[in-house]
């Protein structure tokens, strides 16, 4: 297919599959379809051209593999705490201020979802629900679609505060003596932080409450999508630190070793082009007990032939969705500031 085949193909009036079907008819001299894992795209093209080869693009089997990843890791989330190595010497500390146990928010949510469970399994709607508990619907629609309230909070645990990077020092500060919040404020202002003083008072609330020394707030726990990364890089590009954190996270956790030699497997299997390996795959992540990896694993047997095709023929659009995503990208920092004759520039002089 040339380019300009293609970009005839993409401008389109819709994206169906029966759109893909009616191009293809008229292009009886395409060979093979290289496509994303659209069920709407697989049947326009086994019915537009059911002489051509489908592949299913490596690009998105990766990007579909990151999120079942990611997905696994989630459910992990109170393992990514690394221990002390020692357990701290505190009987000569201060007394240290009781930190709240967990936000409100986290408590609301469970609460939530047990209730939402509950009503679920008496028989009620998800709309009944949604009146019941004075929810939105699809606020319902996500608390009983998860089978546990873990999978409901992790945002909201994974989620940045603009004081992070900065609470060590406001730590230090407290202990030393300086409990004027507006001090404190302007004190890591200088040093590059973007947010308002009342985020700074409302971190050291919570030490006003209490008596003696604030804690120290330690090192942070990896995110979720950080040890996703980790997972998804090839080993040998991995800084040593990182590595390192890796492989003690793998020896803490038998469920997220496995998961990084399936991932692992896989990548082998696309980068060396053995698709003859693809059942065997599947077949070994069907038994695990990782349930996001596994659901992926069985997607794959739904379009198995187009999978094994792309895991063993060369052809793949992972440069043209680079492209894609380097247009929207340009496209996204010039929304509302120019007019598509600058951004034709910008695309053209940035290649």
């Amino acid at each position: 297919m040339t380019n300009r085949e293609r970009s005839d193909l993409t401008s389109t009036e819709g994206r169906e599959g029966e759109d893909l079907a009616a191009w293809l008819r008229d292009h009886p001299e395409v060979k093979v379809i290289c496509r994303d894992r659209s069920s709407g795209y697989a049947e326009g093209a086994r019915i537009g051209a059911p002489q051509a080869e489908q592949v299913a693009d490596r690009y998105h089997l990766w990007a579909n593999l990151g999120q079942a990843v990611e997905k696994t890791v989630n459910g992990h989330r109170s393992r990514l705490v690394e221990p002390p190595s020692q357990p701290a010497d505190t009987s000569d500390e201060p007394q240290v201020v009781q930190l709240p146990t967990e936000l409100k928010i986290v408590t609301r949510l469970r609460e939530q979802h047990a209730a939402a469970h509950e009503l679920w399994q008496q028989g009620m709607s998800k709309a009944g629900i949604g009146r019941k508990l004075g929810l939105h619907q699809a606020t319902v629609r996500k608390l009983v679609n998860a089978p546990s309230a873990d999978d409901v909070v992790a945002k909201s645990l994974q989620r940045a505060h603009v004081v992070d990077p900065y609470v060590g020092y406001l730590h230090r500060r407290w202990n030393d003596g300086v409990r004027n919040a507006t001090q404190l404020y302007r004190e890591i202002q200088e040093q590059g932080y973007p947010g308002g003083e009342l985020a700074v008072q409302r971190h050291l609330r919570q030490y006003r409450t209490g008596r003696g020394h604030a804690p120290d707030p330690g090192p942070k726990p990896p995110s979720v999508r950080e040890i996703t990364s980790w997972i998804m890089t090839h080993p040998e590009h991995l800084r040593d630190e990182v590595a390192n954190k890796l492989h003690r996270l793998r020896e803490r956790d038998p469920e997220l070793d496995r998961l990084t030699l399936h991932v692992r497997k896989f990548a082998v299997m696309m980068t060396a082009r053995h698709g003859d390996r693809l059942e065997d795959w599947i077949t070994e992540v069907e038994r695990d007990s990782l349930a996001p990896l596994a659901g992926f694993a069985r997607n794959l047997r739904r379009d198995f032939d187009a999978v094994r095709n792309g895991l063993s023929l060369p052809h793949s659009s992972g440069a043209v969705e680079g492209n894609i995503n380097r247009l929207k990208m340009l496209k996204r920092q010039m929304f509302g500031r120019a007019s598509l004759d600058l951004l034709r520039k910008r695309v053209l002089l940035a290649r």
